[in-house]
């Protein structure tokens, strides 16, 4: 196992915690969610491109859009 090989973990982690903070009722607790999100987003894709995770790598890049419309309603919601 490489050392990239374990950056699943971390990205699996920073997802999870992504994923709690977009849920909150606190709207800056949201705003976080959204740039931890694309950095778990990077995290995964750093992983997928040396796995050759072609699949992972454009359900990704596809999220990480996703987060960025998210973030942009949520500062248009104010």
């Amino acid at each position: 196992m490489n050392f990239l090989d374990l950056i699943q973990w971390p990205a699996m982690a920073v997802t999870v915690v992504a994923a709690w903070l977009v849920g909150s009722s606190s709207r800056t607790r949201r705003k976080k969610g959204f740039w931890v999100f694309l950095l778990s987003n990077a995290l995964w894709i750093v992983w997928g491109v040396q796995a050759n995770a072609y699949a992972l790598l454009t359900r990704q890049i596809c999220l990480a859009f996703m987060n960025i419309r998210g973030e942009r309603k949520n500062a248009a919601a104010k």
